[in-house]
């Protein structure tokens, strides 16, 4: 009897030490529930409190991150592949600007189209002009002849302002104050890491700056033959001249073309730069005839940095 009290003793205890183990397996499971939980409505949370705005191209985006890090979110209107020039809005993106605390525009021509679609997609949205106090260049093409025009002469230049302003660091270092300006009105609590985070952006300019400069210290030649005429303030800002091919959509016609093949044998040019965003069909016929090498230079490129600097490798090699 003792022998079977014993027994039921340890099996009861037995019982008792599973039920414990068990109830701090579900105490544990309960507790790392809670704290994922936790986590992920402070992510949630995190994301909620950024400021979330909207730009039109990717080295837009760029400039806002550098200066606001962790404190933003940006949306980007022109995506990868996309055309600035060409560009249309897309509905969803317009129903996307309702959640923007502003709209950061830089002058790409969709802006002054869209602009008031961009308004009634949120009619409270502030528009912030981040090329403010920049003096626009003109953009020097030529007026291309009618077909039926059978003279060879060109007619004479027209010209519009230059919106490419993104592509000189200089005028880069004028649009980072105007960002930073503006994001401390919308957020003012974190005034002091805007400060910081645009004073090591400016120096990083200054940096890459001066590397480019070096780049091109010792070339021989200082022209380059383009498809689309997107570089000029990077060509002023380093003594360079761009020829351009196109101008504001319209094809060179043959007898421009003849033209510019003279003058690409004349100046040794060996090379044609062209935007993968653009047709290389014109591009490659002129190639042909020049006997050159076509390289694509791209000016929407969202590492704004780098993509300047493998420009400025590309331009270097080519008039060397």
């Amino acid at each position: 009897m003792k022998i079977f009290n014993l027994k039921l003793i340890n099996l009861l205890l037995i019982f008792i030490l599973f039920n414990l183990a068990g109830c701090n397996q579900e105490n544990q499971k309960t507790k790392s529930y809670l704290d994922n939980t936790k986590i992920e409505e402070t992510v949630s949370n995190f994301r909620e409190n950024k400021l979330n705005l909207t730009v039109s191209i990717l080295p837009q985006k760029y400039f806002v991150e550098k200066i606001g890090g962790e404190l933003v979110a940006v949306n980007v209107m022109v995506e990868p592949g996309m055309s600035a020039e060409t560009y249309e809005p897309l509905p969803q993106q317009l129903a996307n600007l309702s959640k923007s605390s502003a709209y950061i525009s830089i002058g790409v021509p969709f802006e002054e189209v869209w602009l008031e679609k961009i308004k009634s997609a949120n009619a409270q949205i502030p528009i912030i002009n981040s090329g403010k106090d920049i003096d626009k260049i003109t953009m020097i093409g030529h007026n291309h002849q009618d077909h039926e025009d059978e003279k060879t002469e060109r007619k004479e230049g027209i010209e519009s302002l230059d919106p490419h302003i993104w592509l000189s660091p200089k005028l880069a270092k004028i649009q980072a104050e105007n960002i930073y300006q503006e994001l401390v009105k919308l957020d003012p609590k974190n005034k002091a890491i805007y400060k910081q985070n645009l004073t090591n952006f400016l120096a990083e300019i200054d940096v890459l700056d001066q590397q480019i400069t070096e780049k091109f210290a010792n070339v021989n030649k200082r022209k380059f033959l383009i498809y689309h005429a997107a570089w000029g303030y990077f060509a002023k800002d380093y003594n360079l001249q761009q020829i351009p091919i196109e101008f504001e959509g319209q094809e060179a016609t043959s007898a421009e073309l003849a033209n510019l093949i003279k003058q690409a044998k004349s100046d040794n040019i060996t090379v044609i730069f062209a935007q993968p965003q653009f047709s290389k069909k014109t591009v490659d016929t002129l190639a042909k005839e020049i006997n050159a090498q076509v390289v694509l230079l791209d000016d929407l490129a969202e590492n704004w940095a780098e993509n300047l600097l493998q420009v400025a490798d590309k331009l270097a090699q080519s008039m060397k």
